[in-house]
């Protein structure tokens, strides 16, 4: 008679399993709905190994936003080798292509997590600084002046196209092109503005 062999999973593994289930939950379910409970009778494991490994929903939902996000940034890493206006158009690209995607998880990352706990807030809030560091990047190359009014002006300009995501790329058919589109006018405009004020 043969017995199948079952693969024991390192405590690593083991872990980064669950937090992998978690994030796909994210695809059909929104964040605050994924609860200790519900995850460990998905993964046919047991309340006690989630809480070990997470402590807390809030600590089982900062590792998923967590990876979730790195996905999400490493998905858009800009290319470096690019001309810089080329780099932004690209980036703008691959978001808009990732959010549509990835719809659940980034209406997660975006919307659900407003409401979450401070730890889970700041995971996502890392991901806006990197975005707007990158924009940043962009238009110092461009020549447009440092300032504290330039990087205020992009961080506000990352909340504001994360609304734009949520309404055009998840919310309608526009094509990806005219959402890419919008994105670098408005963010060259609000950089735009920034050089008029300091004038």
């Amino acid at each position: 008679m043969h017995t199948e062999r079952r693969t024991r999973l390192t405590p690593e593994d083991r872990r980064a399993q669950l937090v992998s289930l978690g994030v796909a939950t994210l695809v059909d379910h929104p964040l605050d709905t994924l609860t200790i409970e519900g995850l460990s009778e998905r993964a046919g494991v047991s309340r006690a190994l989630l809480f070990h490994y997470f402590g807390s929903k809030n600590g089982l939902h900062r590792e998923v936003v967590r990876t979730a996000r790195d996905s999400m940034l490493r998905a858009t890493e800009p290319i470096a080798y690019l001309a810089p206006l080329d780099r932004l158009r690209d980036t703008l690209t691959r978001i808009v292509l990732f959010v549509r995607e990835h719809r659940g998880t980034f209406y997660s990352l975006v919307r659900g997590v407003a409401s979450g706990a401070p730890e889970v807030r700041e995971v996502v809030d890392q991901a806006r600084a990197v975005q707007a560091e990158r924009l940043i990047a962009v238009f110092l190359e461009l020549g447009m002046p440092d300032s504290p009014l330039l990087r205020i002006a992009l961080r506000s300009w990352v909340a504001f196209a994360e609304e734009a995501l949520v309404e055009g790329a998840l919310e309608t058919e526009m094509p990806a092109t005219a959402i890419v589109a919008f994105l670098q006018r408005s963010v060259t405009a609000v950089a735009a503005s920034v050089e008029r004020t300091d004038d």
